[in-house]
Order: structure tokens, then sequence, then C-alpha cells
């Protein structure tokens, strides 16, 4: 999906252009698009940043290979000065390799940097949230799904670290309400808007410095 946002706040000179790349948890499956996580960063910062373009390439169910391929295919513009990407948990629920997540997440990262002018530090990753605490996993080895994220996500921190690229880790914030049916959307797999604005909240920071650089 490929969306366009335009916030204009007062006393504003300098307006930012957003690109967030991800799978269901970038376009907010069965969530609000006010309730993205993007979108309700953009409401956090918007007092200090002008934001003029918000674009998403997104989709639930893509792997990493998957999102390459549909960024290829889109018409985007050449420069965004803050690139978001959460991508992963369809390659652990597939099973699929972790040595390919690794060369797949590599080239995503060089996408990413490719559209904020080979900038890795105007690219920000969040880590991939743990689905097993919600009711969806609640027949499935939740302890397994755990380790299976982290080691991914242990990729994911490596790969950015390689590159400086600023990490968000909000899979502890995705762990943190297990009994809490309101951080999980009505289809009882994915997030709720709730837990997308903890994870807003959390990328807030670095979001501010990005785009203030």
């Amino acid at each position: 999906m490929y969306l366009f946002y335009s916030y204009k706040p007062y006393g504003q000179n300098s307006f930012k252009k957003i690109l967030a790349l991800g799978d269901s948890y970038t376009i907010g499956e069965s969530v609000l698009e006010s309730e993205r996580w993007s979108a309700q960063l953009i409401e956090f910062i918007k007092k200090d940043i002008s934001i003029s373009k918000h674009d998403i390439v997104a989709q639930t169910g893509w792997t990493t290979f998957e999102l390459q391929d549909a960024i290829a295919s889109r018409k985007l513009d050449k420069h965004y000065d803050l690139v978001t990407l959460l991508i992963g948990v369809n390659n652990q629920y597939r099973g699929l390799s972790k040595e390919e997540f690794r060369k797949d997440f590599q080239q995503l990262l060089q996408t990413a940097a490719n559209f904020t002018s080979g900038n890795f530090q105007h690219v920000m990753v969040l880590s991939i949230p743990d689905w097993g605490v919600s009711p969806f996993a609640s027949n499935r080895d939740k302890a397994q799904i755990a380790k299976e994220i982290d080691a991914f996500n242990l990729i994911v921190k490596e790969e950015c670290q390689k590159h400086h690229v600023p990490f968000v880790d909000i899979t502890p914030i995705s762990r943190a309400y297990p009994n809490d049916a309101t951080m999980i959307a009505e289809d009882g797999l994915h997030f709720s808007g709730k837990m997308y604005a903890l994870w807003a909240k959390a990328a807030q920071e670095e979001a501010l410095k990005i785009l203030t650089k």
C-alpha cells in the first residue's frame, strides 16, 4: 500500500518526508489508519517537525524478500528525511532461514539508505514484536516463539550496528502486557492502536534526532 499524508503545523519552515517500510505491523492490520504506529509517531512529533509527506510500503504477510520486491515496483520519491523499517515476523512465522533473512535484511538496509542519499543514520529500524502474546498463539509454544523472535532480532540488531543505524527495541514493550486485551486488535493476532502508540513513543526521541540533523 502506498499512502500520502500531509501535516502542516504552525511555525514550521522546514518540511520533512517519511517513508515507512514493513509488514502488517506497519500497515496496521485491523486498526484505523490514524492508529498505525508511524501515523501516531507523526502526531507526537508534529509540534516540533513539519511532515509534508508520509509514504507507506507495507502489507500483511510480507517477508523481507517480498518487501524488497514491492519497493522495487513502486514509484517512490528519490529522497526521504527518515525511512523506518520494521520487518521479519513473517520470516520467523514461516520458519524461513535466518541466513537468508540476514542477507535480505542487509539489502533492505541498503535500499532504505538509498532513499536518504546513502545516509544510514537517517534510517530507523524497529525490532520485531512478539506475536506469542496474542490469543492467536494460545495453543502454540510461546517460549519457542519468543526464542525465535529473539534470534531474528539479534540479526537485526547486529546489522544495524554495522552501519550505525538507529535501532529501537520495541520487543519488550510487545511482551509487557500479556493479559491486557486492549493491546490486541480485534483479529486476535495483531496489536492494537494502543500498543502502536507505545511503539511510537519509544521511537519519538530517535526520530526527532534524525529529523533535526
